[in-house]
């Protein structure tokens, strides 16, 4: 996979630190807070679920409201960003309503941070984060064969990786597909360039090894099976120059069979690609009820 001409370390602060990019970032936290607390409270919302025993190992489960006789609901897994080092699921609860009232299971796992654990072991969380929810999700209504998994910038680096995962090489109770399809938004793929940013290398502490092992553009493509294993790549048309090119990097990779959208979306920055997430209408909305098959 090609990197970067520049690694500039000043050039890579500049096309990967998001918050300084975007002078509002800060009103876009709030919002999000805001919007999340109001999803916690009053409803059907199972908080802090552990799916493991490890730090962070705790999910946040929203069950689609159902009644006597009815299918069990498509399950949308939503996994943060964050850098892989900062944010919590408790600060995303906001993208589950829309999608609850529209009839999808939605599940919000949180994940240790850097630098106490690495990429690669944030991977493996991940993993025993699906494996839990392949296994219980029935229980609360969601359908085990109909899981998708969602992820913003770190989020669609480990929504990739989830669909990239040797299931039944994890449990011999798990099928080869148990993603069914994935969406990387903002997603970063190629960790090359990551490895040599300033603002994060303390904290990530990469190795090339790691930047191999973890890269999902460095990774064989997932196979399609009968239709399932996609993975839609967006991105806003109003980020960096490398985030746009870690877009189309994924698609590169994988081919457009496996990966059928990569889109830079009009208007939408780092932080205000996830509200669109969440707003009914919206493109970004509509190509992830595509994938739920909604």
């Amino acid at each position: 996979m090609t990197t970067p001409t520049r690694l500039d370390p000043a050039w890579l602060d500049l096309e990967y630190n998001n918050r300084a990019r975007v002078p509002g970032h800060l009103a876009h936290f709030e919002r999000w807070a805001h919007d999340s607390a109001q999803a916690r409270v009053g409803g059907r919302a199972l908080l802090d679920v552990s799916y493991g025993l490890g730090a962070g190992e705790t999910l946040d489960l929203f069950p689609a409201p159902r009644s006597p006789g009815m299918p069990l609901a498509p399950v949308l897994v939503f996994i943060h960003g964050g850098w892989w080092r900062s944010l919590d699921k408790a600060d995303h609860s906001f993208i589950a309503p829309p999608f609850v009232d529209g009839g999808v299971c939605v599940v919000v796992p949180n994940y240790a941070l850097c630098p106490a654990v690495t990429i690669p072991q944030i991977t493996l969380q991940m993993v025993r984060a699906l494996a839990w929810v392949h296994r219980h999700i029935a229980a609360h209504g969601g359908d085990p064969d109909r899981i998708t998994v969602v992820g913003h910038s770190a989020g669609g680096h480990l929504a990739a990786m989830m669909l990239a995962c040797e299931w039944t090489r994890v449990g011999e109770d798990l099928p080869d597909s148990l993603v069914k399809n994935a969406l990387s938004i903002s997603g970063l793929h190629d960790l090359e360039p990551v490895m040599h940013t300033p603002f994060v290398r303390e904290s990530l502490r990469l190795t090339p090894s790691q930047v191999k092992k973890a890269s999902p553009a460095l990774l064989p493509a997932p196979p399609l099976r009968d239709g399932r294993g996609r993975l839609y790549a967006v991105a806003g048309a109003d980020e960096s120059s490398e985030f746009l090119r870690q877009n189309r990097l994924i698609q590169q990779a994988w081919g457009s069979q496996v990966v059928p959208v990569c889109e830079a979306l009009p208007g939408l920055n780092h932080f205000s690609i996830v509200e669109a997430l969440a707003q009914p209408g919206h493109r970004l909305h509509e190509l992830t009820q595509e994938l739920l098959d909604i």
